[in-house]
């Protein structure tokens, strides 16, 4: 298993490899992760998914907002990164393709999800796999489930409020980079 350090170290060999995927030097610091955390709405939350979990900067909290009956899916591309969450989270499902997470999900018997959490740097991406990604949560995620994103800019607000209605967006200071989380509802329509 990973220690704290070998996790940073990864992480930044990770980004050096591409900046695009992985999107900051450091993983996540607990402070932002928290921030996350304490948005979800732990009364309606069952089925939950992470994506571009990393080295589980945010995935450790995640036993303050689950159960025994959560289903849990992470998302995350790199193989080796899914492969240290695979044996720190056996008991999770574990995914590679965030662009495919309505086949992922359903193929675990799951129709929509409560909530998501997303670390996945979006405007790194085309425009063309932002909007499959936003496709794919939008179809993912139950009428008025959550998603809950953090980016280091505010250039994707304009697009997320197209799909969702943006309750709150947070500046989380300590966190290297400083960050912005949004906290969004899926329309019920």
């Amino acid at each position: 298993m990973y220690t704290f350090v070998q996790n940073k170290l990864l992480f930044l060999q990770k980004f050096i490899q591409s900046p695009k995927q992985i999107g900051s030097v450091i993983p996540s610091s607990k402070f932002l992760a928290n921030r996350m955390i304490q948005l979800v709405d732990t009364r309606a939350t069952t089925n939950i998914a992470e994506l571009g979990s990393g080295t589980g900067a945010i995935t450790r909290y995640f036993p303050q907002i689950t159960t025994r009956r959560s289903r849990v899916f992470l998302f995350e591309k790199d193989a080796e990164l899914r492969n240290s969450l695979m044996k720190k989270y056996p008991h999770y499902h574990h995914c590679a393709e965030a662009t495919e997470m309505v086949a992922a999900i359903r193929d675990k018997g799951v129709e929509q999800l409560d909530c998501i959490i997303s670390g996945l740097p979006y405007f790194n991406f085309s425009q063309s796999v932002r909007d499959k990604l936003l496709e794919q949560i939008v179809l993912s995620l139950k009428p008025n489930g959550q998603f809950i994103a953090f980016q280091y800019s505010l250039q994707m607000k304009e697009q997320l409020s197209q799909y969702f209605d943006i309750e709150a967006i947070h500046f989380e200071l300590m966190n290297v980079p400083p960050a912005f989380v949004y906290a969004c509802r899926k329309r019920r329509d």
